[in-house]
């Protein structure tokens, strides 16, 4: 049996606690600040949890001692000090953050760590860059890499087309914080919310724009061997001209309590969803220069006997797949580990990386404007 620690009892934290004990091979301790929180996880004999200041590096890693490894699925601020304690406690360390300068400080604690880091495993950070690299690998030299993802309602009824299927401080973040790619060669920032395209899969129409940490560390694995790189977030054309006036012409980018308390106030939450995942490459093959795309559709759907959004899934079965892949040793034992370095093959034939496998070989139909 292994023992691990899974810090945050929210939707995708009790999603992570379900499907691990579900397979009877994990004992979990469940950390969490708020302990009205963690009393709305279902108790398990293998189930153990502890209401404790969990953005306090001595406390948590105090809590950390004998454990294989620690699951990061708070909001991205305490990802530092998780990072922080699983060091000083010598445990592997996984995460979910999309945060860019968080993720900078656990690259820094990696070094010479004698436990894995193993920062940004979800969907996008992800999955998305173990995708876009597996496609980037059938190529002799790269032109340009373009990642695209979305988590939206299948039924909008908004004027936003939204619905909350994941973490608000996690949405406003990617928001606001500026974007890395490269262009022309060269790593650039970019703001979010900015360089809009249009396009359309299966008939539905839909935007994407620049957001923040989507491509992981992605740009800087490519650099110096891809020409153009960028990720954007998906979303039902209209959205990006009301989250500018929120964001931008209301400055409630300054104000993210705020708008926190809004969202969540307004717009329902929704397990009946659908996550979209796309991803071209291009690039000189055979002497011509060729085009790999990958398309996906992931749906909410019922998994251990509760209903689960497909953000939710995507999300805590791809952290799931990297803690099995830790156990098993298909993944290095110390210091870094890019979600770029697992093989695409391992993570599908992953029991969780499964929900990632379409259920047939359908063909998408894809338009770009």
């Amino acid at each position: 049996m292994t023992q691990i620690a899974l810090i945050g009892s929210g939707k995708v934290g009790a999603t992570i606690c379900e499907l691990l004990l579900a397979t009877g091979d994990y004992d979990i301790t469940l950390l969490d600040s708020a302990e009205a929180q963690l009393g709305r996880v279902p108790d398990n004999p293998r189930l153990s949890k502890q209401c404790l200041q969990v953005a306090d590096a001595g406390v948590l890693s105090e809590a950390l001692v004998g454990q294989f490894a620690v699951l990061s699925a708070g909001p991205f601020h305490i990802t530092p000090v998780v990072a922080e304690a699983a060091k000083a406690a010598g445990v592997h360390y996984l995460d979910l953050t999309e945060d860019i300068a968080s993720t900078r400080r656990v690259w820094e604690l990696a070094e010479a760590a004698d436990s894995a880091f193993i920062p940004q495993c979800g969907l996008a950070p992800g999955f998305i860059s173990i995708v876009a690299n597996w496609l980037c690998e059938k190529f002799d030299t790269l032109d340009t890499v373009r990642m695209r993802v979305g988590a939206l309602p299948r039924y909008p009824t908004n004027s936003l087309l939204y619905n909350m299927t994941w973490s608000t401080e996690g949405l406003i973040n990617e928001y606001c914080e500026q974007c890395e790619a490269i262009m022309d060669g060269n790593k650039i920032t970019l703001p979010a919310l900015t360089q809009r395209k249009y396009f359309s899969l299966d008939g539905t129409r839909y935007e994407s724009f620049n957001t923040s940490g989507g491509q992981g560390s992605l740009a800087d694995t490519l650099a110096g061997r891809v020409n153009n790189l960028s990720y954007q977030t998906i979303r039902y054309p209209g959205h990006l001209d009301i989250m500018r006036t929120l964001l931008l012409d209301l400055k409630l980018s300054e104000r993210r309590d705020l708008l926190k308390d809004i969202m969540e106030y307004a717009l329902p939450t929704t397990f009946q969803d659908v996550v979209l995942i796309f991803a071209t490459v291009s690039g000189m093959r055979d002497g011509q220069l060729q085009q790999e795309t990958y398309v996906n559709k992931v749906y909410g759907q019922a998994e251990e006997g509760a209903q689960r959004s497909a953000i939710q899934l995507t999300t805590a079965g791809a952290i799931c797949a990297m803690l099995d892949l830790l156990v098993e040793g298909k993944l290095p034992e110390r210091g870094l580990v890019r979600q770029e370095q697992v093989a695409l093959e391992d993570f599908l034939a992953n029991r969780f990386g499964r929900i990632f496998t379409p259920e047939s070989e359908r063909q998408y139909s894809v338009t770009e404007e």
